[in-house]
């Protein structure tokens, strides 16, 4: 049998580990801290735990089953997507995003992707395998580190006035005072795979990543974007935990949806908009709708009163009508995926289609744009060769 991965266990199976090995609770409690606190992921470096066991957790356990293959980087060093292989060759990438006030990580969920959005790289190469709770949970804590690193090297956000070659600036509501950014401040699980479809794992990771006495984020401070499985999101509408909610949208009528998102076919819209109205009412919390624009597919002006319509509640027929939905449109210009025929929506085209949102009264931001030369944004994250 292969060796229990430490990152696979909650505090109360590494404490029955410990105890089958005559180990007292407090150990189990030390390590727990080393991993989740002080970011520690050598047992030679637990110093507080005796010499034999620390040998014992050396050979009898797994640390890293995650290998980094490669980082990239982009932005003057402040977006880092790393790319590492699972122990059965599968590759997934994570992406760390520091900006001048936090540090955001993006954490894959799967190797691979069922779902076979038209405009995602992922999809293109199909559904791999669900990771485990630790491997997720192993990609935030390698991002903390990360964090820490570059921190310690002496690096820092470039002057306020430094811009890319092509004149934009590296963040887009700059000049914001620069702090050191301490730890990672948010978690999205927005990378590879649909977390919904991993729904057991994904939340014993979100737990994990929560409790007080490991890494201790806070619920508000993380974000789950799916595709739009409606019996998922009716499930996590029940949860304890008041995580962020986004939907991938990117269509105001089932035709175009199905077109563009296959999985549609099997949670159509009204199916789609009543789990989310299920969702804010037992919550009270906001949904994001996530609206990738693509030239002249999804990015026309009618298509934007379209959408608006749909989610002020203004039906054709039905008892949601003049009802609007909680929630906010997050506009993402498309980024670019070699061999697609798509095209991204042009400038003034995504002005036209935000104005329309907001004059009919619903929130409407456009995504600051981050990685997008390393293959590191929206949609871009395909899984690089170990090699």
């Amino acid at each position: 049998m292969p060796n229990p991965a430490l990152y696979d266990m909650n505090l109360a199976d590494l404490e029955a580990l410990l105890r089958d090995w005559g180990q007292p609770a407090f150990r189990a409690r030390q390590i727990y801290r080393q991993l989740y606190v002080n970011l520690v992921h050598d047992p030679a470096l637990m110093t507080d735990l005796p010499s034999r066991l620390r040998e014992r957790l050396a050979t009898e356990t797994t640390f890293d089953a995650l290998r980094r293959v490669r980082t990239q980087e982009a932005d003057g060093g402040t977006t880092r997507k790393a790319i590492f292989a699972l122990p059965d060759g599968a590759v997934i990438e994570t992406v760390l995003m520091i900006y001048p006030d936090r540090a955001t990580v993006c954490v894959s969920t799967q190797a691979g992707c069922a779902m076979g959005c038209v405009f995602c790289a992922t999809g293109k190469r199909g559904l791999l395998r669900n990771l485990s709770t630790g491997e997720m949970v192993e990609q935030v804590l390698w991002a903390s580190r990360e964090l820490r690193h570059w921190q310690d090297a002496g690096s820092g956000l470039q002057d306020a006035d430094d811009r890319r070659d092509d004149g934009t600036r590296w963040w887009a509501d700059a000049p914001i005072p620069v702090r050191q950014i301490s730890r990672v401040s948010n978690i999205v699980f927005m990378g590879m795979g649909e977390p919904l479809a991993n729904y057991d794992r994904w939340w014993a990771a979100v737990q994990r990543l929560h409790d007080p006495q490991g890494f201790n984020m806070g619920a508000r401070s993380m974000t789950v974007s799916t595709v739009g499985l409606a019996d998922g999101i009716r499930r996590l509408a029940h949860e304890g935990l008041p995580i962020n909610l986004a939907i991938s949208l990117h269509a105001p009528d089932d035709a175009l949806r199905s077109a563009l998102v296959p999985i549609n076919e099997h949670f159509p819209l009204a199916d789609l908009l009543a789990a989310t109205r299920e969702y804010t009412a037992l919550t009270g919390r906001r949904v994001s709708f996530e609206y990738v624009l693509l030239q002249g597919r999804n990015d026309h002006p009618h298509q934007a009163l379209a959408l608006a319509k749909l989610l002020r509640g203004h039906t054709a027929e039905g008892a949601d009508r003049g009802v609007p939905l909680l929630c906010h449109v997050n506009l993402i210009p498309w980024n670019p995926v070699p061999g697609s025929p798509l095209g991204r929506s042009e400038h003034l085209r995504v002005a036209a289609f935000q104005q329309v949102l907001l004059d009919y009264g619903v929130a409407c931001t456009v995504r600051v744009e981050r990685g997008g030369e390393i293959a590191a944004a929206c949609g871009q994250l395909a899984g690089g060769h170990a090699a």
